[in-house]
């Protein structure tokens, strides 16, 4: 074998291998980590969209979000987080949350303010401050300080007090008129008619 393609055999060897090594790294590298997108709306004094924080870092719009990470606004700013095939929950302004998300959906840890599910595929789950867990669908909120007493009326948790006291007053203004001695028919008594035509 002729010393020139011996070099040309092994080069093109060394090639090869070079390639299927950086190709396989990006493999190894490439994460499957879902995520987000934040939008951030508002106005400074000064007209420029005011800054949100994420993880204490100044973050602008377009910033990529990532699965646990702390987010808070400044009191004129309102932010919306995006993560495509699952949905969106928007941040009020003078807000700070946890949020973490997977396919299945959101989870946030709300330390102030007030959380928005936006048109999300599933419920979004927000711990509150006082450690009561809220699931939001589409268009509901959650805010910092604020029991969920809404949620429990309409369970029929307190709703059966209402009734017992429409039909005891009930109860009571039909004993009045019957024992009240307004009446001049007794029951089962006679009557006078008294006839228009006389």
């Amino acid at each position: 074998m002729d010393s020139k393609q011996l070099v040309r055999k092994i080069l093109t060897s060394c090639v090869a291998v070079a390639i299927f090594a950086t190709y396989s790294m990006v493999t190894l590298a490439a994460s499957d980590k879902i995520v987000g997108e934040l939008s951030i709306s508002g106005k400074n004094a000064q007209g420029e969209i005011p800054a949100v924080t994420v993880n204490g870092e100044t973050a602008q719009n377009g910033r990529s979000i990532f699965s646990s990470s702390t987010i808070a606004t400044s009191p004129n700013a309102s932010a919306i987080i995006s993560v495509a095939k699952v949905g969106k929950i928007e941040l009020a302004p003078d807000t700070t949350v946890l949020v973490s998300f997977s396919e299945k959906g959101f989870s946030s840890d709300l330390i102030t303010g007030k959380i928005t599910a936006l048109g999300v595929s599933e419920n979004v789950s927000v711990k509150t401050p006082d450690g009561k867990i809220v699931k939001l669908n589409a268009g509901e909120s959650a805010v910092a300080g604020q029991t969920q007493t809404q949620t429990q009326t309409s369970s029929g948790g307190g709703a059966w007090i209402w009734y017992a006291v429409i039909f005891g007053g009930a109860a009571a203004a039909i004993l009045i008129a019957a024992t009240s001695d307004s009446n001049n028919t007794a029951t089962g008594g006679s009557s006078i008619i008294v006839s228009p035509l006389r």
